[in-house]
Protein backbone atom coordinates (compact mmCIF):
# COMPACT_ATOMS: atom_id res chain seq x y z
CA UNK A 1 0.00 0.00 0.00
CA UNK A 2 1.34 3.58 -0.37
CA UNK A 3 2.43 6.14 1.99
CA UNK A 4 2.90 9.51 2.10
CA UNK A 5 6.85 10.50 1.54
CA UNK A 6 8.63 12.34 3.48
CA UNK A 7 9.94 15.44 2.17
CA UNK A 8 13.84 15.96 1.61
CA UNK A 9 13.19 19.54 3.75
CA UNK A 10 11.45 20.88 6.47
CA UNK A 11 8.47 22.33 6.29
CA UNK A 12 9.38 26.16 6.41
CA UNK A 13 12.65 26.13 4.57
CA UNK A 14 11.28 27.81 1.36
CA UNK A 15 11.17 30.40 3.49
CA UNK A 16 8.66 33.82 2.26
CA UNK A 17 8.19 31.98 -1.01
CA UNK A 18 5.90 29.40 0.29
CA UNK A 19 5.38 29.04 4.23
CA UNK A 20 5.56 26.65 6.68
CA UNK A 21 1.56 26.27 7.14
CA UNK A 22 1.26 25.90 3.35
CA UNK A 23 3.75 23.05 3.37
CA UNK A 24 2.17 21.20 6.28
CA UNK A 25 -1.42 21.68 5.21
CA UNK A 26 -0.58 20.81 1.39
CA UNK A 27 1.64 17.49 2.83
CA UNK A 28 0.04 16.45 5.34
CA UNK A 29 -3.62 17.31 4.66
CA UNK A 30 -4.07 17.35 1.12
CA UNK A 31 -1.29 14.36 -0.65
CA UNK A 32 -2.17 12.28 2.84
CA UNK A 33 -5.92 12.35 1.81
CA UNK A 34 -5.11 10.97 -1.69
CA UNK A 35 -3.04 8.25 -0.48
CA UNK A 36 -5.59 7.25 2.04
CA UNK A 37 -8.11 7.09 -0.72
CA UNK A 38 -5.92 5.97 -3.36
CA UNK A 39 -5.00 2.94 -0.51
CA UNK A 40 -9.10 2.35 0.30
CA UNK A 41 -9.98 1.62 -3.58
CA UNK A 42 -7.27 -0.76 -3.99
CA UNK A 43 -8.24 -2.42 -0.43
CA UNK A 44 -11.30 -3.54 -2.16
CA UNK A 45 -9.45 -4.47 -5.56
CA UNK A 46 -6.94 -6.45 -4.94
CA UNK A 47 -6.11 -7.56 -8.39
CA UNK A 48 -4.53 -3.61 -9.00
CA UNK A 49 -2.25 -4.37 -5.75
CA UNK A 50 0.83 -5.74 -7.76
CA UNK A 51 0.96 -3.20 -10.11
CA UNK A 52 2.89 0.08 -10.45
CA UNK A 53 1.26 3.81 -9.55
CA UNK A 54 2.52 4.45 -13.40
CA UNK A 55 1.20 1.31 -14.67
CA UNK A 56 -2.53 2.04 -13.30
CA UNK A 57 -2.03 5.84 -14.36
CA UNK A 58 -1.21 4.89 -18.32
CA UNK A 59 -4.01 2.68 -18.70
CA UNK A 60 -7.11 3.98 -16.81
CA UNK A 61 -9.49 2.50 -19.42
CA UNK A 62 -8.47 -0.91 -18.59
CA UNK A 63 -9.25 -0.28 -14.84
CA UNK A 64 -12.62 -1.82 -13.46
CA UNK A 65 -15.13 1.04 -13.71
CA UNK A 66 -16.34 0.96 -10.63
CA UNK A 67 -12.47 2.06 -9.30
CA UNK A 68 -11.76 3.99 -12.59
CA UNK A 69 -12.64 7.25 -11.19
CA UNK A 70 -10.75 7.31 -7.91
CA UNK A 71 -7.79 5.89 -8.93
CA UNK A 72 -7.54 8.83 -11.60
CA UNK A 73 -8.30 11.42 -9.16
CA UNK A 74 -6.53 9.85 -5.81
CA UNK A 75 -3.54 7.90 -7.78
CA UNK A 76 -2.94 10.97 -9.57
CA UNK A 77 -3.42 12.94 -6.55
CA UNK A 78 -0.62 10.69 -5.15
CA UNK A 79 1.93 11.00 -8.34
CA UNK A 80 1.63 14.51 -9.12
CA UNK A 81 2.32 15.70 -5.60
CA UNK A 82 5.13 12.96 -4.84
CA UNK A 83 6.97 14.60 -7.61
CA UNK A 84 6.03 18.33 -6.92
CA UNK A 85 7.83 17.71 -3.82
CA UNK A 86 11.26 17.18 -5.10
CA UNK A 87 10.60 20.01 -7.68
CA UNK A 88 11.15 22.21 -5.00
CA UNK A 89 14.76 23.23 -3.01
CA UNK A 90 15.41 25.82 -0.56
CA UNK A 91 18.66 25.48 -2.20
CA UNK A 92 16.84 25.76 -5.98
CA UNK A 93 15.62 28.89 -8.18
CA UNK A 94 18.15 30.57 -11.06
CA UNK A 95 18.09 29.23 -14.29
CA UNK A 96 19.25 25.75 -15.36
CA UNK A 97 22.97 24.83 -16.51
CA UNK A 98 24.20 22.20 -19.14
CA UNK A 99 22.42 20.37 -21.36
CA UNK A 100 18.73 21.65 -20.28
CA UNK A 101 19.58 24.98 -20.43
CA UNK A 102 21.25 24.39 -23.99
CA UNK A 103 17.98 22.85 -25.14
CA UNK A 104 15.47 25.13 -23.41
CA UNK A 105 17.45 28.30 -24.93
CA UNK A 106 17.47 26.39 -28.20
CA UNK A 107 13.34 26.19 -28.05
CA UNK A 108 12.70 28.97 -26.66
CA UNK A 109 14.94 31.57 -27.37
CA UNK A 110 15.68 32.66 -24.16
CA UNK A 111 15.27 31.01 -20.81
CA UNK A 112 12.97 34.35 -19.67
CA UNK A 113 10.72 33.16 -22.93
CA UNK A 114 10.93 29.97 -21.51
CA UNK A 115 9.37 31.02 -17.77
CA UNK A 116 6.93 33.82 -19.57
CA UNK A 117 5.38 31.09 -21.87
CA UNK A 118 5.16 28.54 -18.68
CA UNK A 119 3.97 31.20 -16.44
CA UNK A 120 0.96 31.94 -18.94
CA UNK A 121 0.34 28.45 -19.11
CA UNK A 122 0.06 28.82 -15.36
CA UNK A 123 -2.43 31.68 -15.09
CA UNK A 124 -4.24 30.32 -18.36
CA UNK A 125 -5.67 26.84 -16.40
CA UNK A 126 -9.11 27.39 -15.37
CA UNK A 127 -9.98 26.09 -12.02
CA UNK A 128 -8.10 23.63 -10.53
CA UNK A 129 -5.12 21.81 -12.40
CA UNK A 130 -1.06 21.86 -13.14
CA UNK A 131 0.98 22.87 -15.92
CA UNK A 132 4.11 20.55 -16.89
CA UNK A 133 6.89 21.02 -18.89
CA UNK A 134 7.51 17.73 -20.99
CA UNK A 135 10.34 15.77 -21.97
CA UNK A 136 10.31 17.47 -25.46
CA UNK A 137 10.07 20.65 -23.58
CA UNK A 138 6.70 21.18 -24.67
CA UNK A 139 4.28 22.72 -21.88
CA UNK A 140 1.24 21.47 -21.33
CA UNK A 141 -1.69 21.60 -19.00
CA UNK A 142 -4.05 19.13 -17.22
CA UNK A 143 -7.19 19.63 -15.11
CA UNK A 144 -7.50 18.51 -11.62
CA UNK A 145 -5.14 15.98 -10.73
CA UNK A 146 -4.80 14.37 -13.89
CA UNK A 147 -1.38 13.43 -14.88
CA UNK A 148 0.49 13.65 -18.53
CA UNK A 149 1.05 9.65 -18.33
CA UNK A 150 -2.89 9.35 -18.14
CA UNK A 151 -3.06 11.27 -21.31
CA UNK A 152 -0.62 8.88 -23.20
CA UNK A 153 2.68 11.71 -22.77
CA UNK A 154 5.54 11.03 -21.14
CA UNK A 155 6.49 11.33 -17.59
CA UNK A 156 6.88 15.54 -16.65
CA UNK A 157 10.52 16.95 -16.26
CA UNK A 158 8.34 20.06 -14.09
CA UNK A 159 5.71 20.43 -12.58
CA UNK A 160 3.61 22.81 -11.07
CA UNK A 161 0.26 22.56 -8.70
CA UNK A 162 -1.51 25.49 -9.44
CA UNK A 163 -4.94 24.60 -7.47
CA UNK A 164 -5.58 27.41 -4.56
CA UNK A 165 -4.73 25.11 -1.85
CA UNK A 166 -0.94 25.06 -3.02
CA UNK A 167 -1.44 29.18 -2.75
CA UNK A 168 -4.15 30.25 -0.69
CA UNK A 169 -2.81 30.76 2.78
CA UNK A 170 0.15 32.49 1.45
CA UNK A 171 -1.32 34.74 -1.91
CA UNK A 172 -5.11 34.60 -1.41
CA UNK A 173 -6.55 34.47 -5.18
CA UNK A 174 -3.32 35.88 -6.68
CA UNK A 175 -1.78 33.20 -8.51
CA UNK A 176 0.43 35.03 -10.87
CA UNK A 177 2.35 35.96 -7.46
CA UNK A 178 2.49 32.41 -6.26
CA UNK A 179 3.97 31.21 -9.71
CA UNK A 180 6.42 34.26 -9.81
CA UNK A 181 7.50 33.22 -6.50
CA UNK A 182 7.95 29.79 -7.42
CA UNK A 183 10.49 29.81 -9.69
CA UNK A 184 12.80 30.78 -6.60
CA UNK A 185 12.56 27.55 -5.50
CA UNK A 186 12.74 25.58 -8.59
CA UNK A 187 15.38 22.15 -8.18
CA UNK A 188 16.70 22.64 -11.24
CA UNK A 189 19.16 19.72 -10.57
CA UNK A 190 16.09 17.50 -9.82
CA UNK A 191 14.41 18.47 -13.29
CA UNK A 192 17.79 17.86 -15.06
CA UNK A 193 18.16 14.52 -13.83
CA UNK A 194 14.68 13.50 -15.06
CA UNK A 195 15.69 14.75 -18.48
CA UNK A 196 18.56 12.41 -18.37
CA UNK A 197 16.44 9.51 -17.10
CA UNK A 198 12.61 10.11 -17.13
CA UNK A 199 11.78 6.79 -15.21
CA UNK A 200 13.13 8.21 -11.98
Amino acid sequence: MYTLPPLQYSYDALGKYISKDIMELHHTKHHQTYVDKLNAVLDTTPELQDRSLESLLSNLDGLPEAVRTAIHNHGGGHYNHSLFWQWMSPDGGGEPTGQLATNIVEKYGSFQAFVDEFTTKSLGVFGSGWVWLQPDLSIVTTPNQDTPISHGLDSPLLGLDVWEHAYYLDYKNKRDDYVKAWWNVVNWDFVASRAKSPEQ
